[in-house]
């Protein structure tokens, strides 16, 4: 049996897709569950979407996300080069070998002329038009004297008439089309690039792809392929074509709207790349089983296409891939929960002043406040909300205050005497489980409720309602401080 060969093939034309992230991972787990190899190709054929960097970051981020190739950009390997921008000469040599074949032509059409052709297909009600052909039956000798004279052109492949084209698809089964619906594609531009179709066929059959594992929105795409290969006369790789993602409740595509869509985006929101992928893994593939938690390993031990779902999409679950992450963080042990938190705020420019906090407290004062939200944290961009109280005094909402307390006398008789209480509390005694202690006695004293009373004092000291528990707060602020915001709150309903 020949060897298993995957590949994926980015578009450097702007950020990684999160989609194509998925795509990637079943291509990778793929090839190593069948002891292949795994192909990273960068597809940059396209110049007007071109960004410049993209292909950089296209391979960053890959790695990032923990995973790598067998072949591809910085690795090399027996079919270089990797980038399609530097094999023009090779996707040159066999659009004319289709010329010469009888599969294909030039067209000299302007585009002037083909919107105009296309605008007058629109206006009769076409759902979408096709090239009319004009250049198909042109002389030899016109097409060799504009080619002689520089006129500019492009090869198109010629389509056959009325012809079944069968996809033999390892998920979605047998597919018929009919070359009817079928447009003459360009194979080659005006500027010597391929399109998408040439270039993807002639590489995965130079670069031996077994399997061509890639997003349903190509399904279109792949009979143009399969003629492609036909007359070329080369052996069809295998298709199967993945569900697509969407928001959860939507039928359409992932939108910015709702969040990053970029691979590179999840990361930088504080995303961990263990959860990300374990996330992922469950976008159009599941085990069968209760199992949610995999490593990578794990998930290439148990990954089979004939377990990948045949559907046009895949539910994105932003609420369940805040679980996947809040999980991967709850089990970091406190020594890398604290270096990955600090190396994530560095690598991506976050706003959290680790080492200012540091010095105007202590090191050993930050990792206790650390300590006290880690289970808390979903992803690593809500540590400022957080913790902010721990280290500047909070904005404290006067109405909430008031509510909290029942009204404006309440609040101040609450302050006034968590204020006698916390002043006469010397530093020796002052810890967690004194001050839960001497505040409950507070409480049968005065007759409070416990319910107004702690969070009027969660919200003077952090301004929030949700926060770890009181008196762990308490116990780790300094004694100056509480009293300080106390009385602040106080003046503030007074």
């Amino acid at each position: 049996m020949p060897q298993v060969r995957t590949r994926m093939a980015p578009s450097p034309t702007g950020e990684y897709h999160i989609g194509g992230m998925r795509t990637l991972l079943y291509n990778y787990a793929f090839a190593r569950k069948n002891n292949g190899k795994f192909i990273l190709r960068i597809e940059d054929t396209d110049r007007e979407r071109h960004v410049e960097g993209a292909a950089e970051r296209l391979v960053r981020v890959i790695k990032d996300y923990g995973l790598n190739w067998d072949e591809g950009p910085e690795v090399g390997g027996p079919f270089e080069p990797y980038i399609q921008s530097q094999r023009l000469d090779i996707y040159k040599k066999h659009a004319l070998d289709l010329i010469n074949k009888g599969h294909a032509y030039y067209c000299f059409c302007t585009e002037e002329r083909l919107e105009k052709m296309r605008e007058e297909q629109r206006k009769t009600g076409l759902p979408t038009t096709k090239y009319d052909r004009q250049c198909l039956n042109l002389e030899k000798d016109d097409v060799e004297k504009r080619l002689n004279n520089g006129e500019p052109h492009v090869i198109r492949l010629k389509v056959p008439e009325n012809e079944e084209i069968i996809v033999k698809d390892l998920i979605l089964g047998e597919i018929k089309f009919n070359s009817q619906d079928i447009d003459d594609q360009v194979l080659l531009k005006s500027d010597g690039f391929p399109t998408y179709h040439l270039a993807v066929v002639v590489d995965d059959r130079l670069m031996e792809i077994s399997h061509v594992l890639r997003g349903l929105e190509w399904l279109p795409s792949t009979p143009k392929h399969i003629l492609l290969y036909k007359y070329f006369g080369w052996e069809l790789p295998v298709y199967g074509h993945l569900p697509l993602l969407k928001e959860v409740g939507e039928n359409k595509k992932l939108s910015k709207r709702m969040g990053s869509v970029s691979a590179q985006g999840f990361l930088e929101d504080g995303y961990l790349p263990e959860a990300l992928l374990n996330f992922l893994m469950f976008l159009g593939w599941n085990p069968g089983t209760e199992k949610e938690i995999y490593s990578i390993e794990e998930f290439i031990q148990d990954f089979s296409l004939e377990k990948v779902q045949i559907s046009d999409m895949a539910s994105f679950d932003r609420m369940k891939l805040k679980w996947y992450n809040s999980y991967y963080i709850r089990n970091l042990s406190e020594d890398d929960f604290y270096n990955r938190l600090t190396e994530w705020s560095e690598k991506y420019n976050y706003d959290f002043k680790v080492n200012d906090y540091i010095r105007k407290y202590t090191k050993e004062y930050f990792l206790k406040v650390l300590k006290l939200i880690h289970e808390r944290l979903q992803v690593f961009s809500d540590i400022k909300e957080l913790t902010s109280y721990f280290f500047k005094d909070p904005v404290v909402n006067k109405d909430m205050l008031l509510e909290k307390s029942k009204d404006r006398e309440a609040a101040k008789d609450i302050l006034n005497s968590y204020i006698n209480l916390y002043s006469e509390i010397i530093e020796s005694d002052w810890n967690k489980e004194n001050l839960d202690k001497r505040s409950h006695e507070v409480l049968l004293l005065k007759g409070f409720k416990t319910k107004e009373a702690f969070m009027t004092l969660r919200i003077a000291l952090t301004g929030m309602e949700a926060t770890p528990p009181l008196f762990d707060v308490l116990g780790l602020m300094k004694k100056e401080i509480v009293l300080k915001r106390l009385e602040d709150a106080l003046s503030l309903v007074s």
